[in-house]
């Protein structure tokens, strides 16, 4: 390929978001009804109307502030399940959004199911009912309505553009057709969603996408902030869900749609002894086994035949690989207990508190570069309406600071961006790489399984293992820059690996660093297995000259209000 094979493309935007999702579609919505002259750009690498997290759909709002109970209330629900690894301000300042987000997703056509007298149907303290298969497209359409909103699929963006005032847009390239595409944004948003497939999953070969996040949420959003210095939080913080054997499908839908109990083989409910915070209810299954105990079960037998039918059209809306499965099995809900287990390690700021440190008004801690939705750090337990709340208080941030933003010269912009665009071409007509991608992402993921605690490690790590995991991640990111791509997918696929790789290197920095146990069910410190309070402080990082460097940061208890001081 010569020089001229991959055309590059130069695009402008008063705003940038990077990712499609929940919060990237709601930050564009919010934004161009605040301001429609607006240049709005969203660049999403799959199509908006099925891309991340809701592709398959949902089943419930799950972070709703249901009568009778406050914002507050929900603070400190996360704050006790966290383990108080919270940031007040953040998690405050969206669940005081959520009732108005979930409102505004029903004027745009989510059906929420109602009672008789037309009050929404909970599902427990702090989430509702919805039918909600096409939340994802319903998002997309409504994007359509603006005209200052325009949206660009299947463009992977691979790094964030800084010049001497900060971020200054992004460069990518379409995974469909032989071309670049180079960003120029006075304010950028990152909202691409969390990280999987860093770990060896629990479904192998053609089943290995069968998991619990989507599979091609690579971490990207944080490796290209990662790249270029912006300060990460928690990454330690994993997220282990508690899921139906085989099909990863929800246990929630079960245990709290019909109130189905937690056993063991011998039958016994053991949840006392673990705890009900997420990271006890991760921990359970896998400690039962460990104790001789396992496998583990929903105790759905008994159930009436209109419990088990709601069961089986709740997952028709998000998951239906599990009713699939009981009709084909004929092991239905009510005539065999489900039996579940563990998922890898994932890093997600939408359940734990995993993604970029952030101020109040979601601006990270680079100038021109801002988060929300999984990417975000800090706030746990945000799901899809903290994840809107915070796109739309992200771009009312970016709106007030765009004031103070110049543009920058196309000149410029292009100067930055030749050592990406020469690099993807190097990598379309050089080919000589000794290895593969699905090579090295194997490497990847068996490393981090053995070494840094994945599932067959039973989520335990010790600081000899880790030490292991960092020198074999930075072998295979050495070897990573030299692969080469014979078409755009495979493109697509390298520069995932390479996210991924950059993700493991933060989470083992992390995981080394917090030298206690403090969510078990997430991941266990052999070394030192006990929660120890002296360690009640945010373990951040940063990269300066290619390596990580781990900094802290104290708790915000009681804080309504932080802003970046160093």
């Amino acid at each position: 390929m010569k020089r001229d094979d991959l055309r590059l493309e130069t695009l402008r935007a008063d705003i940038l978001i990077v990712g499609g999702g929940a919060a990237g579609c709601y930050a564009a919505i919010s934004a161009a009804r605040i301001n429609p002259d607006l240049r709005i750009l969203v660049v999403e690498k799959a199509n908006v109307k099925r891309s991340g997290c809701l592709a398959g759909g949902v089943n419930a709002i799950n972070a709703y502030i249901v009568e009778g109970h406050t914002e507050h209330e929900y603070l400190e629900y996360v704050r006790w399940d966290a383990e108080k690894i919270i940031r007040d301000d953040l998690v405050l300042s969206m669940a005081k959004r959520f009732n108005e987000t979930t409102r505004d997703l029903e004027r745009m056509g989510l059906v929420i199911l109602k009672d008789e007298s037309g009050n929404y149907v909970s599902r427990g303290k702090r989430n509702i009912k919805i039918n909600g298969e096409n939340i994802k497209p319903i998002l997309a359409s409504e994007l359509e309505r603006y005209d200052n909103i325009c949206v660009i699929n299947h463009v992977n963006v691979t790094d964030l553009l800084v010049d001497e005032n900060g971020v200054c847009g992004a460069v990518g390239f379409s995974v469909n057709f032989e071309a670049a595409f180079v960003i120029a944004a006075r304010a950028t948003l990152v909202a691409t969603g969390g990280a999987a497939g860093l770990y060896r999953p629990n479904n192998p070969g053609f089943s290995r996408h069968k998991m619990w996040y989507p599979p091609f949420n690579t971490g990207a959003g944080y490796a290209m902030g990662a790249r270029i210095g912006a300060e990460m939080t928690s990454f330690e913080m994993r997220f282990v869900a508690q899921r139906c054997k085989d099909t990863i499908a929800p246990t929630g839908t079960i245990a709290l749609g019909v109130g189905a109990p937690e056993v063991n083989v011998l039958g016994e409910t053991y949840a006392f002894r673990y705890g009900h915070s997420t990271s006890g209810r991760a921990q359970g299954a896998t400690a039962e086994a460990l104790a001789g105990r396992g496998p583990c079960y929903l105790k759905t037998v008994g159930l009436s035949s209109e419990q088990e039918a709601e069961l089986c059209r709740a997952y028709l809306n998000m998951s239906p690989a599990q009713t699939l499965k009981w009709f084909e099995s004929g092991q239905t809900p009510s005539r065999c207990n489900v039996e579940i287990e563990g998922t890898e390690p994932y890093i997600v700021g939408g359940h734990t508190g995993s993604g970029y440190w952030i101020d109040t008004s979601r601006r990270t801690t680079l100038a021109g570069l801002y988060a929300a939705g999984d990417v975000a750090g800090g706030a746990p337990k945000k799901f899809v309406t903290g994840a809107m709340a915070e796109g739309a208080i992200a771009v009312e941030t970016m709106i007030d600071d765009l004031a103070s933003r110049s543009e920058i010269q196309s000149e410029d912009l292009v100067r930055v961006a030749r050592e990406k665009t020469d690099e993807y071409l190097r990598r379309m007509t050089v080919h000589d790489s000794v290895y593969n991608v699905f090579d090295l992402e194997e490497a990847m993921q068996k490393t981090m399984d053995v070494y840094a605690g994945g599932i067959s490690a039973k989520y335990r790590y010790n600081d000899n293992q880790l030490e292991i995991a960092q020198t074999r991640v930075a072998e295979l990111t050495q070897m990573a820059a030299a692969l080469s791509a014979r078409d755009m997918d495979e493109m697509l696929r390298i520069y995932e690996l390479i996210d991924r790789l950059t993700v493991c290197e933060t989470v083992i920095a992390h995981l080394k660093a917090r030298r206690e146990t403090r969510w078990p069910g997430f991941g266990v410190n052999a070394n030192y297995p006990e929660k120890n309070n002296e360690w009640e402080f945010f373990v951040n990082s940063r990269r300066r000259d290619g390596l990580v460097e781990i900094v802290t940061r104290p708790l915000t208890l009681g804080k309504d209000w932080y802003e970046h001081t160093n």
